[in-house]
């Protein structure tokens, strides 16, 4: 019998899927999300053609059933569109989080990035949906006062399908979602008058903040939206209990390393604090995060699968692998792919193997800083990445406690529907330990050297120190 249903709105596929009442994913459909465009730091795909796209997964999911289920819900997080409340009808493109325009924005809102981060949990910088709009209102005034006026609506990719879904009916987004956009008081879970000011964002544009859970909202295609949030949470909720000393590593497009905070403690220096989810009684769970960006771009060219663990640390070129800039917590945008020598005369795989390398060092340290704040005792690997052999063992090697890896798919559709389920969220879990190599590796004392290395590197290094490398 069939539990609930989910749908995963993520950046390059649309899935759906089915969960049946002992806590399995089945009858799972997916298809590419529209092309994303990018130009000159734009990042836009066309937001009709994916929810119609949308649309579409979710019927061929529920073909394969009689019944009208609750559906869980999680998202890409920060991509957004403003569109027509009468006609629906979409009046910018998609605005993915990967576009940069709202760079001019951070920087003339540097002086108040402590106040910004102190209300949101969040640094400043573009990814995030505020930035991006501040950009686009300040270029064409004209909109904000069709947004002041109701005339326009805006919101990330939940609040567009559920206000199609409802007929124009229900405008709104979960707390998890808007945590991410800049504008919401974390402590409070309501947007932030200072917040929106700052940005000259018009609050009142903004839609209602629900619970990620309990929503019990009727839809025009015969199911019960029963849960939403953000796909990274998602993907939480289905792989680390709450309250347990464990982090969650997942390595996709980009990466993400996150864990549960314990109760009462704020995110280290640097560090996001993200709001996971809210449940229907308002309670809310907190996560610190550290994030690797773009690191799929950054192994697409080379031979990745190819590279074997004990080829690693063959010498002593150090790597940073993350073609947009490092991420949390050093946020530093004037870093991409760069290697501390020349890598020119190098074969592919040697400078897959750095790639690789730049990866694991930075999982470790960031492992490292959660077992001495956050008293993290384990951690599981999930995302496409996760399955390089060679990233596991890496990872293994280095890391300061047991690495698992999770061997149930589609972690964001498993979290969605088992909330929406009401079931617990890790219910029936599969982990797989990762054997430590039994061989001599020179990967720990790399590490070493590397972190001495990178600590150089971010003290601004003198010119020619490093060799930077545009991925």
């Amino acid at each position: 019998m069939i539990a609930a249903v989910a749908l995963d709105l993520g950046t390059t596929a649309i899935k759906a899927g089915l969960l049946s009442q002992d806590g399995t994913l089945s009858s799972i459909v997916v298809r590419p999300a529209p092309e994303i465009v990018a130009d000159g730091g734009r990042y836009e795909s066309d937001a009709l053609a994916y929810a119609q796209a949308a649309d579409v997964v979710l019927a061929e999911c529920l073909a394969q059933t009689d019944s009208r289920q609750l559906l869980g819900l999680c998202s890409q997080r920060s991509s957004f569109l403003l569109w027509e409340r009468v006609s629906g009808k979409p009046v910018t493109p998609l605005i993915s989080w990967q576009d940069d325009r709202g760079k001019e924005s951070c920087a003339a809102l540097r002086e108040h990035e402590g106040v910004i981060r102190k209300l949101a949990g969040l640094p400043l910088t573009p990814y995030y949906l505020a930035p991006k709009l501040r950009a686009l209102l300040q270029g064409q005034p004209a909109w904000r006062e069709r947004l002041l006026s109701g005339e326009w609506l805006l919101g990330t990719l939940d609040t567009f399908l559920i206000w199609r879904w409802t007929g124009g009916e229900r405008y709104l987004t979960d707390v998890s979602m808007a945590a991410r956009t800049l504008l919401m008081d974390i402590h409070g879970r309501r947007w932030s008058p200072e917040l929106c000011g700052l940005f000259d964002i018009p609050l009142q544009a903004l839609p209602q903040i629900g619970p990620s859970t309990g929503l019990g909202i009727p839809l025009n295609n015969g199911l019960v939206l029963q849960a939403s949030m953000g796909d990274q949470s998602a993907a939480l909720v289905a792989s680390i209990p709450a309250g347990q000393p464990e982090a969650l590593v997942n390595l996709g497009t980009g990466g993400f390393v996150v864990c549960y905070l314990p109760e009462g403690r704020s995110a280290p220096d640097g560090y996001l604090q993200t709001l996971v989810w809210q449940d229907g009684a308002r309670r809310a769970y907190l996560a610190c995060e550290g994030t690797l960006n773009s690191i799929a771009a950054a192994l697409a060219p080379y031979p990745a699968a190819m590279c074997r663990v004990e080829e690693l640390a063959c010498d002593d070129i150090f790597c940073l692998a993350e073609p947009s800039g490092l991420g949390a917590p050093y946020f530093r945008s004037d870093l991409g792919v760069t290697f501390s020598a020349p890598v020119g005369h190098l074969p592919p795989q040697r400078v897959a193997g750095l790639l690789l390398e730049g990866i694991i060092f930075r999982v470790a340290r960031i492992l490292e800083d959660f077992q001495r704040e956050c008293g993290i005792r384990r951690a599981c690997l999930s995302g496409g990445l996760s399955g390089l052999e060679c990233l596991q063992q890496g990872i293994a090697l280095c890391a300061p406690f047991p690495i698992q890896r999770l061997v149930q798919a589609e972690a964001g559709l498993v979290g969605a529907a088992r909330l929406a389920a009401g079931m617990d969220g890790t219910y029936g879990r599969a982990a797989a330990n990762i054997e430590v190599p039994q061989f001599p590796s020179g990967l720990p004392g790399k590490y070493g050297r590397w972190k001495a290395w990178l600590d150089g590197v971010l003290r601004n290094r003198a010119p020619g120190q490093a060799e930077r490398i545009n991925g």
